[in-house]
């Protein structure tokens, strides 16, 4: 019955999101909510300009629907499925106040970097509230073994960074078609059998309906696109795969799972560390994804071999914790 559940929610949300795209991407041209390119970024970038962002709204309206449906199948929906609900839609609805400020008002930076930084607090803050209201552990474990130490109070610390940082790392790896969604679905699937082996199925159902949603988005995300997630699915996404690491104790996992966000995100570190400590650069472009397009490489290349990569490493991270 479980796996006909899984089985159901991967098509579903994959589906829905097919079947939405067609109506979405539209209506986003029709209100000329289109991608503003940045001047600095790759030149090759600059003939996207205009393609419809926000798509991210499709992807979240699947995961939602899916995850609800599916999981009133079999359950109700548990403070764990609360949470991960919560976080998706909050951090969803801050991207896409950021998407709608750079489409609509014109303005290409969207929030400032303060005021995203105060909203994903925020929400973090709220979202250990509700965590520890319900008595959820503030343990962290050693991947693959059983030792396992309570962090107290500066369980809320880890877990501030961890939301704060996530979404920001899945978001600077949405740079190029598809690469995201390709990334997304293969950390989600590998969450997806690592809560179904804890048997935590409400946060593997929930996993599965992300994979489809994604899967379903790369369809017309994949190059050329036709239409973009911008912030309102990048944020979601990472605030979702950050709550599956909490709620299901694989915190430290979380960093070999999601390594191409890891990846992403340090190449930026290094760079700005680098450029205002000696004047140089260590990569012609970051995030690093842009670096291999400089370097001469297609961006169907670049895409594919980060996706492998991920792969690799999602596979990594199932053995450690199943197998070693």
């Amino acid at each position: 019955m479980l796996e006909q559940v899984i089985l159901f929610t991967i098509i579903m949300g994959f589906l829905i999101s097919v079947l939405l795209s067609p109506i979405l991407i539209p209506f986003l041209r029709r209100l000329k909510f289109g991608q503003s390119i940045r001047e600095e970024g790759p030149k090759s970038h600059q003939k996207k300009s205009g393609t419809p962002t926000m798509g991210g709204v499709m992807i979240i309206l699947s995961i939602i629907v899916t995850t609800i449906v599916m999981t009133q199948k079999f359950s109700e929906i548990s403070p764990e499925m609360f949470l991960l609900l919560f976080v998706t839609l909050g951090y969803g609805l801050l991207g896409f106040l950021d998407d709608y400020i750079k489409v609509v008002m014109k303005r290409n930076l969207g929030l400032t970097s303060k005021q995203k930084l105060i909203g994903q607090i925020i929400i973090a803050v709220v979202f250990y509230a509700v965590y520890h209201y319900c008595n959820f552990s503030t343990d962290i474990r050693l991947p693959g073994t059983d030792l396992s130490f309570d962090l107290g109070w500066a369980y809320f610390i880890l877990v501030l960074f961890m939301l704060v940082g996530g979404s920001n790392a899945v978001n600077l790896t949405d740079g190029l078609d598809g690469l995201l969604s390709g990334t997304a679905a293969i950390a989600f699937g590998a969450f997806a059998i690592l809560a179904w082996n804890q048997s935590q199925y409400d946060v593997a159902i929930f996993s599965v309906a992300v994979v489809g949603a994604v899967l379903g988005f790369l369809v017309f995300n994949a190059h050329p696109a036709k239409v973009f997630m911008g912030d309102t699915g990048s944020l979601a996404l990472g605030g979702a795969i950050v709550t599956i690491a909490i709620l299901t104790k694989l915190e430290i996992l979380l960093v070999i799972i999601g390594g191409v966000f890891v990846i992403e995100t340090l190449s930026v570190i290094l760079q700005v560390i680098s450029f205002k400590t000696t004047g140089k650069r260590i990569f012609k472009m970051s995030p690093l994804h842009h670096h291999y397009e400089l370097v001469g490489w297609s961006e169907w290349r670049v895409v594919v071999t980060f996706w492998t990569a991920g792969l690799l490493l999602a596979v990594l991270g199932i053995y450690i914790e199943v197998w070693l």
